[in-house]
């Protein structure tokens, strides 16, 4: 699942994922995203854009780790935001994992692949 509030995010990396064999859904807000997650139970990684209007990252790392059904999901945060501390900030919010933009594939295909399967 990819949450993005940018519509080319979505597509360049849903696009990049496809080719390496992943089913992709995605939503362009966090209210979208967490419907789709408490729908469908086949989703296991989420890629998270920390910014986004209206509700942010942080925001829906609360909600996915105070979620009992959502708790367990491996979510890797992704952001533009790569000063020093980001990483550590989004860590210690509930994220799993980290990457930046723009995003390194092979770097996320190592930490998606082995919860992916």
């Amino acid at each position: 699942m990819i949450i993005d509030d940018d519509p080319r995010n979505i597509f360049a990396l849903a696009a990049t994922l496809k080719t390496k064999g992943f089913q992709c859904l995605s939503a362009l807000t966090a209210g979208e995203g967490i419907a789709f997650m408490k729908e469908d139970k086949d989703i296991k990684v989420v890629l998270l854009d920390m910014m986004m209007p209206e509700m942010d990252g942080y925001e829906v790392l609360q909600v996915i780790r105070s979620d009992k059904e959502l708790a367990g999901l491996m979510v890797v945060a992704v952001t533009a935001q790569a000063m020093l501390g980001d990483r550590e900030k989004c860590l210690e919010a509930g994220a799993d994992n980290y990457v930046s933009k723009p995003i390194d594939v092979d770097r996320l295909l190592k930490i998606i692949t082995p919860h992916a399967v």
